[in-house]
């Protein structure tokens, strides 16, 4: 099962296009797609990084 690293819903639970659209322009993922756990997320100038307590962090890597 995978969810959405948006709104920590289920992916096939229903329409997340605008939570697609918000990743792809501005947000950083606030829920684990693993997992649906939330995650610590830290906005810098440079990018971002999300950190899920179980699965470890991502970054933006710009």
């Amino acid at each position: 099962m995978t969810y959405c690293s948006f709104c920590g819903k289920e992916e096939a639970g229903g329409d997340h296009a605008f939570c697609r659209q918000r990743l792809s322009l501005i947000d950083p993922p606030r829920y684990c797609s693993e997992c649906a756990r939330r995650m610590v997320v830290q906005v810098t100038p440079d990018g971002w990084a999300a950190r899920c307590s179980r699965h470890g962090e991502i970054t933006s890597a710009r």
